[in-house]
């Protein structure tokens, strides 16, 4: 109407020429918010539109090349309030998860807003596609891996490998919410992901920005990088990315982190990210390639190798089970402005690091449960040229620890000879410690520079092996600070947004990943062997418990209504599957109890008398002076660093003083089980031999790190069996498990 009404005031020419501008506008407009109804596999998108999803509707990516495939540049694409992609059923396991939610490969400037994605292997991958933008995205509750670990003991198959990805090892072995590869000019902000493993990988993605995201509560990592430089990652809340912990039980981390950085990522900018509570809050490794480990290069190729030139500024990297920040092998790092506080083992650990800016960090309580020498603020093994300036030590086992040790065959690597492998020209000033176990420790052959440090309540303040030169420099001679400038994505602040949970005892672990603290939590609690118990954090007042197999009962606590406990009434294997219901929430928790009687024996052994040269000899210390014997339960020992008589076990065994290495034992006892396939699983360290009527069924007899092992027995009817157990210990850490359940 407002056309025509102009028509009578201008020319023909000059209105016909504004219509026409208006029918264009008004096409735009339409073909941007167009809406697409998915609701099969295989949807293509080759303009903007507007994604609808009908309530409760299932997707499978049964061909693996993406639910929703972009395939034109230059387009919006935003999901209509309500609609979830979502690949898998709800009662499907997250670690059966496949296929992938949208797939973009090759295409430019698409922009993804206010996206749902579950269920998948990965919700978003995206492959060469610069000037990606994500918005508002809700990835959450996409591939996890099942683990195996436990509050009462470590399973080391939990552990990540991250060191190999040029093949898209991560996408493959863990799968991502978000995985982005091969692009420059990226943004991500404002997404969240929840109930993973890992939560953003980028792989060789350059000169993005990543921002105002919150990547907490997932297995694995909250920002994963391979080969990415030049990016800036400020704002996010990548808190709680942990596996591998039991709060004074075992430490481990198992390579997860809130922010990893593997295999030469260069000139990146991470500020005011909060990194809490991961297995490292920050987990950067120079890469195998970088050492010379999987490429041929020129010796010199390998001078200044590895993640080089990245400014980690005013972040909190506290409460992690490992490191607060691990960054090896690397050179030019400034760690400015950080809140280290809490971590089990160390604040900073920088093996091989030269050139690092230590500065005006505070590092407050860490090194609880270190192993070892390792532990406290920072800790520096081989370092060259390392500034250590102007910053707070408290409480912690030691403030600053410098080393040199022997390099074993890594002084044969290309990158040792290109960068040398000294501790020297070190540079300590400005720093203040107050209630420190140790101030500084010095080992090995080496030189150290002290400036000026302050000294309060700390009970000792230097400890050093002759080896090593210490200098001691004029205030004049200790290095200007001055705060880096950087640029500051986004408008959040995590850090300190979770304070309420500050503490590693806050991290609480479950089958698939690290506890919310908000959503209803199922926690064994206590594992005897005939009887387990499960606490129940959140649950509704509504819950209902419910227990079936044979040979079971369960119960309430009369005294604590949120801890229930399953027994046995009869010897034999009890599997059994407890059901908790209450409002919205339903979970089904599966397990075995073993009604058994061991009588195991533990003993001392010497070099003399090797089990793996001469096993005969070795039997026969199970009849010897040192030999103490009990009645147990289960096999269930995770020794760590100690041994048989610093366990819970009967007092004949704690009271032998058996110590934690040279140690042996052997087990036997009586079992009925029914016909069928049963599946004996062992985890060990060192040695392990398992038989059933004197055959053989698991044999690791070696020195090696913690192994699982298993083994099927096939039995056509009923049957006691008779079970022996082997196993030996040499040195250091050391583990021994045995799990015995029908195979299902």
């Amino acid at each position: 109407m407002k056309h025509f009404v102009c028509a009578v005031f201008f020319d023909v020419p000059t209105v016909f020429t504004a219509i026409l501008v208006s029918i264009a506008v008004c096409a735009a407009q339409a073909e941007a918010i167009s809406n697409v109804r998915v609701t099969s596999d295989d949807v293509t998108i080759s303009q903007s539109c507007r994604i609808i999803i009908p309530a409760d509707t299932v997707i499978e990516d049964k061909n693996n090349n993406g639910v929703i495939q972009v395939v034109a540049s230059d387009i919006e694409i935003e999901f209509a309030a309500g609609s979830v992609l979502r690949g898998s059923p709800k009662n499907r396991r997250p670690d059966e998860y496949t296929g992938f939610g949208i797939r973009i490969e090759g295409q430019s400037n698409v922009t993804v807003r206010g996206a749902k994605i579950s269920g998948f292997w990965a919700g978003l991958w995206a492959t060469r596609t610069n000037k990606l933008k994500l918005e508002a995205i809700d990835a959450s509750d996409n591939r996890r891996a099942y683990l195996r670990s436990t509050p009462l003991a470590e399973d080391a198959a939990d552990w990540m490998f991250p060191h190999n990805n040029d093949g898209n090892e991560w996408l493959s072995n863990y799968g991502a919410a978000i995985y982005i590869e091969d692009a420059n000019d990226i943004t991500v902000r404002n997404c969240t992901v929840r109930h993973g493993q890992n939560a953003l990988c980028i792989d060789r993605v350059n000169s993005s920005t990543i921002y105002d995201n919150d990547f907490s509560f997932n297995s694995g990592w909250g920002i994963a990088m391979w080969r990415s430089s030049r990016n800036i990652i400020t704002r996010n809340a990548c808190d709680f990315c942990v596996r591998g912990y039991s709060h004074g039980v075992y430490n481990r981390g198992q390579d997860s982190a809130g922010i990893l950085m593997f295999e030469q990522n260069n000139d990146n900018i991470i500020a005011e990210n909060s990194a809490t509570h991961g297995g490292d809050g920050f987990f950067g490794f120079a890469g195998r390639e970088a050492l010379g480990e999987t490429a041929s290069h020129p010796a010199q190729w390998h001078k200044r190798r590895g993640n080089n030139d990245n400014l980690l500024i005013n972040n909190d990297f506290s409460y992690a089970p490992a490191h607060g920040i691990e960054m090896t092998f690397s050179f030019g790092n400034v760690f400015y402005g950080n809140r280290l506080v809490g971590n089990a083992i160390c604040g900073v650990w920088g093996g091989y690091s030269q050139d690092t800016l230590i500065a005006r960090n505070h590092f407050e309580g860490n090194g609880e449960m270190a192993y070892g020498l390792e532990r406290g603020g920072v800790n520096i093994e081989h370092g060259i040229a390392n500034r250590i300036v102007e910053n707070t030590f408290k409480n912690n086992k030691c403030g600053v620890h410098l080393w040199w040790d022997p390099e074993g065959d890594f002084a044969k690597k290309p990158w040792a000879k290109a960068n040398g492998t000294e501790s020297k020209d070190n540079f300590l000033g400005g720093n203040k410690f107050a209630g420190d176990l140790l101030a500084y420790q010095f080992r090995g052959p080496g030189d150290v520079t002290l400036g000026r440090n302050t000294f309060a309540d700390v009970e000792e303040k230097m400890q050093k092996e002759d080896a090593v030169v210490v200098k001691n420099a004029p205030d004049s001679a200790a290095p200007r600070v001055k705060k880096p400038g950087y640029p500051v994505m986004g408008t959040t602040h995590p850090v300190g947004a979770r304070s309420h949970l500050y503490g590693r005892e806050n991290i609480i672990m479950t089958s698939w990943g690290p506890w919310d603290h908000q959503s209803p939590l199922i926690r064994l609690v206590r594992d005897n062997g005939d009887s387990i118990q499960y606490s129940f954090h959140k649950m509704p007042s509504t819950a209902k418990v419910t227990v079936e197999g044979q040979g079971l009962k369960g119960k309430l606590s009369q005294s604590d209504s949120s801890l229930y406990t399953i027994s046995t009434t009869e010897p034999g294997i009890h599997p059994y599957v407890m059901r908790v219901k209450a409002n919205d929430f339903e979970e089904e928790v599966h397990g075995t109890l073993s009604s058994a009687l061991w009588d195991a024996t533990f003993f001392k052994w010497t070099k003399d008398v090797d089990p793996r040269k001469d096993i005969q000899a070795w039997r026969e210390l199970a009849q010897g002076k040192s030999a103490v014997s009990a009645k147990l339960s289960q096999l269930a020992f995770s020794y760590g660093g100690a041994g048989p008589s610093e366990q819970k076990l009967p007092h004949p065994i704690t009271a032998a003083k058996l110590g934690p290495d040279y140690f042996g034992m052997i087990a036997k006892t009586q079992l009925p089980l029914s016909a069928g396939t049963w599946e004996f699983a062992t985890l060990s360290d060192d040695g392990i031999r398992l038989t059933v009527d004197g055959k053989t069924i698991i044999e690791n007899w070696t020195w090696h790190g913690p192994t699982p092992n298993t083994a099927t027995l096939e039995l056509p009817a009923n049957k006691t069996v008779e079970i022996t157990v082997e196993h030996f210990e040499i040195d250091g850490y050391a583990v021994l498990e045995l799990k015995i359940s029908p195979r299902r």
